[in-house]
C-alpha cells in the first residue's frame, strides 16, 4: 500500500496513544508534506511549554519524529501546491489541511493513482472522500 499520512496520524504515534492507525508501519511507501515537520515540532514544543510532558517525553518524541522523517517521503511545498491549496475545496477545510489535501491530490495524479489518504481528522476525511480518494484510512 502507498499512503499519504497527515500529521494527526503521526501525532498519535508520538503521544503513544493506543488508537493509532491499524496499518501503521505496514506501508510499501509513505508520503507527507514537509509541513508535517512543522506541525509535529510545534506540537512537541507546545507540550514542553505547557509542562504536559517531561524532559524524557520530549526527548523520546524528538527521537521518534527524526526516525519517522527518515521513512516518510516528504513532498516539498511549491508555488504550484500553494496555489492548488488556495483554490476551492469540495468541503470546509482549514488552511494546513488544504495543503495536505492539495499535496496528496497532486501525488495521486502524478505518481500514485491508488494513494490512500490517512488521517484522524474528520474534516480532512470528508474532503479526501469528496475528491475521490478510493480509501481513507483512519
Amino acid at each position: 500500500m502507498t499512503c499519504y499520512i497527515d500529521s494527526s496520524v503521526v501525532l498519535r504515534v508520538l503521544r503513544g496513544q493506543k488508537d493509532v492507525w491499524k496499518e501503521w508501519g505496514r506501508w510499501d511507501k509513505a508520503y507527507s508534506s514537509t509541513l508535517i515537520r512543522v506541525e509535529c515540532r510545534r506540537f512537541i514544543d507546545r507540550m514542553r511549554l505547557e509542562h504536559n510532558w517531561s524532559d524524557d517525553d520530549i526527548a523520546l518524541a524528538g527521537t521518534q519524529l527524526r526516525r519517522l522523517e527518515r521513512v516518510i517521503n516528504r513532498v516539498r511545498l511549491s508555488a504550484a501546491l500553494i496555489e492548488r491549496a488556495s483554490g476551492p475545496m469540495p468541503t470546509i477545510i482549514n488552511t494546513l489541511d488544504a495543503i495536505h489535501i492539495a499535496t496528496a491530490s497532486a501525488l495521486r495524479e502524478r505518481l500514485e493513482p491508488h494513494l490512500v489518504f490517512v488521517t484522524h481528522d474528520q474534516q480532512q476525511t470528508r474532503a479526501a472522500l469528496a475528491l475521490g480518494f478510493d480509501r481513507v484510512g483512519t
